[in-house]
């Protein structure tokens, strides 16, 4: 029988051995993480706007789901990655295993990853962004808030810039065709990691399935806190502590980043977050969440929803790597030697850095091989006891080694655990310190050294703990557990086992994905692919109007509210902050316009009859000035034109602002409100649904009042009777207090609700209509693939006999009578 995991304590797993270390914490500027004061004013505000849910205990790992995950829908997936080459990697590796199952995948990087990516035989889509900048950048940074240095030399705005124009890359990854063979690509699905951002709001606009994977924690669990989180408290129990700090960590980082998501939101015709909804979204929509790290060193957390697995680290596999002569020989000419590498770490002073590493080395006498990696760490040459390397597979090199010195990377941390090397970690930001803690905590390893405490001497007793029997004996024995896992295959199962594949199959050929639908409304429509519906098309079965957009996955954000008061409150400083902002365009639109028109030319001045030079209307030569004169006054009128204009535009919004949060938004705050009131006090609150346009806004509103009637009066009644039933004549009190309550608020939601909903609905029609850029952009790249699907794929020549005869079933019992072929 193999042997189970170690057994070991979450909060030691997670790098806090005991309560009083991780109550002391470290400094920010040491380890990267930020400092959150629970007892503090702000975080208590914030704690208060989290929900806590109950503890739902899911699956150890996908690895222990029984039922069989088997996908036999073809996909189009793009993986989104934003990170450093150790980030995406593991994701090649993934991108590998997917395409074993038919699915088409792109991944969408940084440009400087391409030919790593085309190598691996994957497609690739630049995103923009330059991983080095971003790393130098969380070097000098390692916390959530910047240094005043960063702030000073406007490296602030243009991170947000990068980051701007990395959610535009994203979204064009989606629907762009690929950059290499011009072929047509509309994404069917999204798998990314947190920090590329933009994943949930494609999802949203092109109403596909998205999955999450991550190498560290980034779901709210009671286990331990979140790894770029230092926590003091002094009231809060430590569990609820643990919990909370995910979402003040997603807060601080939506303040931060929130505007340009939704000025970008805004490009896709997409509807603004509200700030209360933004850091917990992928919380709130339960989107499914993959976390690659072995569960023999971190077990799942009990807490986490059935929708998130752990899975196990992702290799890819080892390649075919034959070293140079000059490692070979140094390899070969002594004992195995220790690896100190720091990857795509950019480090302000590499010479320091090499100084202090060549200082340690010397003081215990061992050969190392030193990587330079992107920030050319090494002196000139090497020599028998230092070898500088430059890129070389870490699968390879680490086999041939005793030791790892790193910075803590995801990847290269697995990768050594893998062959079972003890392993020394100095973390520079991010998640490194939590692999350095979850290493030591392991016996893998010493405990982690931050970068800015890094001395010779310190790193020199590192080193010498991993070269110890018991950490080399550890190191090994977790990689004989890690040998019986293959975390890449348990997350594309994972990723299968979350796709709703009922719904995705197309009715003509069940191997492709639909996109489009033709309805009947009394019977389930015909869903129908990209291709399916070309070459039906095609054969005059179908004409392109026959068809309406099928949502296989749609996404609605909703604004939540948690009582009448903070949401009506709420809604009114929003539609004042909007308004306010709307005003200042009445002064300051013209005031651009008029700073962007071009200045007046002076007159040309020609010679009079005296001999002097004055500005003269008379002579022939002043021809051009007067043409010069008229234009001038062209220009003026037509930039006071343009300026009046811009401020007319901006009243207007200020007036629409004001009607719509007095008529719509607020309303629908008290509404909302007023039904959410009974989740206070323990009682549940019906889901009606979701408000998509006039019609469901109705309907909804319908469903409200009807309820909320009857729930409201009969509460009078029911509620003290339950709690006379649990607590006696107190409970009868309670009840009644709670009944009446009840009766007051749901009755008041009900009949506020029939204008509120309605109201809603219509805005949310107007919005779409007047806001349908981006489907129109989305649904001509589907037409555009299906067309090259049918022209140069062989599915489309081997198959359409297959399509057109299950497309004939399907209306004929949907429909009732044959397809008319001459349509």
């Amino acid at each position: 029988m193999e042997d189970q995991p170690p057994r070991y304590s979450m909060l030691e797993a997670a790098g806090w051995p005991d309560d009083s270390w991780l109550q002391n914490g470290r400094n920010v500027n040491d380890d990267g993480r930020i400092e959150v004061d629970l007892d503090s004013k702000v975080c208590r505000t914030v704690a208060n706007l989290i929900p806590i849910p109950h503890e739902v205990q899911g699956p150890a790992s996908v690895a222990d789901c029984t039922e069989p995950v088997t996908c036999d829908v073809q996909l189009n997936i793009v993986i989104q990655v934003v990170g450093s080459r150790g980030d995406v990697q593991p994701f090649i590796a993934l991108g590998n295993e997917l395409q074993l199952y038919g699915h088409r995948v792109r991944l969408a990087t940084h440009s400087v990853f391409e030919s790593f990516v085309l190598q691996a035989g994957l497609e690739f889509y630049p995103i923009g962004g330059d991983p080095s900048e971003l790393m130098a950048y969380m070097v000098k940074n390692p916390g959530l808030i910047p240094q005043m240095k960063s702030l000073r030399s406007g490296e602030i705005q243009r991170k947000r810039a990068m980051v701007a124009e990395m959610l535009q890359g994203c979204w064009d990854s989606c629907i762009c065709d690929d950059p290499v063979s011009q072929a047509p690509f509309v994404a069917d699905a999204i798998i990314a990691n947190p920090p590329s951002f933009a994943h949930v709001h494609c999802a949203q606009a092109l109403s596909i399935p998205l999955h999450l994977m991550f190498t560290m924690p980034w779901s709210s669990t009671s286990a331990f806190p979140h790894p770029l989180a230092n926590l003091k408290y002094s009231t809060t129990e430590p569990k609820m502590a643990n919990y909370i700090s995910y979402g003040v960590v997603e807060w601080m980082t939506w303040q931060g980043l929130g505007d340009v998501i939704n000025e970008w939101r805004s490009s896709l015709s997409l509807e603004p977050i509200p700030g209360t909804e933004g850091p917990c979204l992928a919380e709130t929509l339960k989107v499914p969440f993959t976390y690659c790290w072995s569960p023999s060193l971190m077990p799942r957390p009990s807490d986490w929803a059935s929708n998130i697995d752990v899975c196990g680290f992702f290799f890819r596999a080892p390649p075919d790597y034959t070293p140079p002569p000059d490692l070979d020989s140094f390899l070969r000419k002594g004992s195995p030697p220790v690896y100190i590498g720091f990857g795509s770490i950019v480090i302000e002073d590499p010479i320091a850095m090499t100084n202090m590493i060549l200082q340690a080395v010397k003081s215990i006498g061992i050969r190392v091989i030193i990587s330079r990696g992107w920030s050319n760490i090494g002196e000139a040459s090497s020599d028998d006891q230092v070898f500088y390397l430059g890129d070389c597979p870490h699968e390879w090199l680490f086999q041939h080694v005793t030791a790892v010195v790193h910075h803590g990377g995801a990847g290269t941390t697995a990768c050594g655990l893998r062959f079972g090397r003890a392993t020394t970690i100095v973390p520079f930001f991010g998640d490194q310190l939590f692999w350095g803690n979850l290493v030591a905590s392991c016996g893998l390893g010493p405990r982690p050294i931050p970068y800015q405490s890094l001395t010779s001497q310190n790193l020199a007793e590192a080193i010498q703990f991993c070269l110890r029997p018991e950490a080399q004996s550890a190191a090994h024995d977790v990689a004989s557990r890690m040998s019986h896992e293959n975390g890449v295959a348990a997350a594309v199962a994972s990723f299968h086992r979350n796709l709703p594949l009922n719904d995705m199959r197309c009715d003509a050929l069940p191997s492709q994905s639909a996109v489009w639908q033709l309805e009947n409304p009394s019977k389930p429509p015909i869903h129908l692919s990209k291709i399916a519906a070309e070459v039906l098309i095609q054969h005059h079965r179908l004409k392109c109007s026959d068809l309406q957009p099928y949502f296989v996955n749609p996404i609605s954000i909703q604004n939540r509210r948690w009582d009448p008061v903070t949401g009506t409150a709420s809604s009114l400083i929003g539609t004042g902050t909007d308004m306010l902002k709307a005003t200042g365009g009445i002064v300051y639109k013209p005031y651009q316009e008029f700073r962007r028109a071009p200045k007046s030319q002076p007159e040309l001045a020609v010679p009079s009859p005296s001999g002097s030079r004055s500005p003269s209307v008379a002579s022939s030569g002043n021809v051009s000035s007067l043409l010069a004169s008229g234009v001038n006054e062209s220009s003026r009128l037509r930039t006071t034109g343009v300026a009046m204009e811009g401020a007319a535009k901006s009243l207007g919004k200020v007036i629409g602002y004001f009607y719509k949060g007095m008529l719509v938004d607020m309303p629908l705050a008290a509404t909302e409100g007023l039904r959410a009131v009974p989740r206070l006090y323990g009682d549940e609150v019906k889901d009606h649904g979701t408000v998509r346009d006039w019609k469901s806004g109705a309907t909804l509103a319908g469903k409200n009042f009807v309820h909320g009637m009857a729930d409201g009066f009969s509460d009078i009644f029911t509620q003290p009777y339950k709690g006379g039933q649990e607590e006696g004549a107190k409970g009868v009190m309670k009840g009644l207090a709670k009944g009446t309550l009840g009766a007051t608020t749901k009755v008041s939601s009900a009949a506020l609700g029939l204008v509120a909903y309605p109201a809603h609905g219509i805005m949310k029609s107007l919005y779409t209509i007047t806001h349908s850029k981006t489907q129109k952009r989305i649904l001509q790249a589907r037409i555009q693939e299906g067309k090259y699907l049918a022209e140069h794929s062989d599915k489309g020549q081997k198959h359409y006999r297959t399509i057109i005869r299950n497309f004939e079933t399907a209306y004929r019992k949907n429909f009732g009578n044959t397809v008319d072929s001459t349509s």
